[in-house]
């Protein structure tokens, strides 16, 4: 065995190390390490989770990456696009892709007896994912959509639907503006109601079957607004946009979700800065707490110290020892910090204790992501960083001699 690794841990965890002058500052060591790795754990754990919430709901309901005609406008109104695409309905180039579905949108103007407001129909087809929109319908059901019946059925936003008083089998009348045209009415009924607390999206769209948008512009079946394209990794849906992009036809183009709405994306890279702020702060703390307790540490054993340098070890060697003893110290306020930042952190994720107001959020609770690689990596690296930073403070050791030792002793 090691006599640096024996040595360290004896004086750590024996007896000698109880009931002593130190015992207090070690505690207080011991203190600032639980609550510095349970603050770290909290803010990586909360800030992944909300970014990746948040980019999962922008892709969810818009895709996480959508592709349209490259002469698109930047009305609501689809432009026309012919659903026989070498893509569609499988991309077999680019196997990051797992699914995709069919889409158009047209704006309209919903009205009711006593007040009215402006939306912009979404019509998707018998293809689309309603297992990854299930989690935002709140109430009712999603529409019953096939390829052979118009349904009339559609699923409002909790907003429009509080705003105009309607609720789930309410029906409604809206109106399509069409160009140099007399507008069109069409009577739909509510199925469902959803909300996903993004405001680009409860504040204007309205889901429901896009044969009603294939009949309101005079559209075949074979004619759609665009498609929408469903990556297995969010993180990734930049790298596989441009893959996509490469092999789709010249007169189309893949746009991912983080660059179709680029402002809330931006306010999503907040969340990296902030985490890093905050990983470096507890970091410091912890950092300069042992640095304390291991120069107390040194001066306590002072004795130690020169008994060693006697016994013929090199200022190095003991150096190391101390290390490795402050290190020691440092495990039970790591588990100890782990087990309540965890055990915060798992609260929250199934009870969501912790809301959030979504209109400023974009969430409505506190997100919790937890991932077993990050932890461990956040925990070895409190220990490798502070046992390289203790070497600086060890530095003491070698500046006492075998003779002050004894002296210090004798008084």
């Amino acid at each position: 065995m090691n006599f640096t690794w024996w040595f360290a841990k004896k004086i750590a965890f024996g007896k000698s190390s109880k009931n002593n002058l130190s015992t207090t500052i070690i505690r207080i060591g011991q203190i600032a390490v639980a609550i510095g790795i349970m603050v770290a754990l909290i803010t990586l754990s909360t800030g992944i989770g909300a970014r990746k919430g948040i980019k999962e709901k922008l892709a969810d309901f818009n895709g996480h990456i959508t592709v349209k005609p490259y002469n698109s406008n930047l009305s609501f109104n689809s432009d026309s696009v012919s659903l026989h695409q070498d893509f569609y309905p499988t991309l077999s180039e680019v196997p990051e892709i797992e699914h995709i579905q069919a889409i158009a949108t047209k704006s309209g103007i919903i009205r009711t007896p006593d007040n009215f407001s402006g939306i912009v129909l979404k019509g998707v087809g018998s293809d689309f994912d309603q297992n990854r929109f299930a989690p935002y319908i709140i109430k009712g059901n999603f529409p019953k959509i096939s390829e052979d019946q118009l349904s009339s059925e559609v699923v409002l936003p909790q907003k429009i639907a509080n705003e105009l008083h309607l609720d789930v089998d309410s029906s409604f009348i809206c109106y399509f503006i069409q160009d140099s045209r007399k507008p069109i009415y069409r009577r739909f009924t509510v199925s469902g109601i959803f909300t996903t607390d993004i405001k680009d999206f409860d504040d204007v769209y309205v889901i429901g079957d896009i044969k009603q948008i294939q009949r309101l512009n005079r559209w075949d079946e074979n004619t759609v607004g665009g498609f929408e394209l469903f990556t297995k990794d969010i993180e990734k849906i930049d790298e596989v946009t441009q893959k996509v992009n490469d092999a789709i036809d010249f007169q189309l183009y893949a746009q991912s979700a983080t660059s179709s709405f680029s402002q809330i994306n931006d306010w999503i890279e907040i969340f990296d800065t902030n985490i890093f702020v905050v990983l470096f702060i507890m970091m410091v703390v912890v950092v300069i707490n042992m640095i304390m307790v291991l120069l107390i540490l040194i001066l306590e054993r002072t004795h130690s110290i020169g008994l060693l340098k006697t016994l013929g070890a090199t200022n190095w060697r003991i150096r190391i020892i101390f290390v490795y003893y402050a290190v020691f110290i440092m495990i039970p306020g790591l588990v100890v910090g782990n087990l309540i930042g965890l055990g915060l952190l798992l609260i929250q994720k199934y009870f969501k204790i912790i809301k959030l107001p979504a209109e400023n959020y974009y969430l409505s609770t506190a997100p919790v992501h937890l991932d077993t690689t990050q932890i461990i990596i956040l925990n070895i690296s409190a220990i490798i960083i502070s046992g390289i930073v203790l070497l600086l403070p060890s530095y003491l050791i070698s500046k006492i001699t075998p003779s002050q030792a004894m002296k210090a002793n004798q008084i």
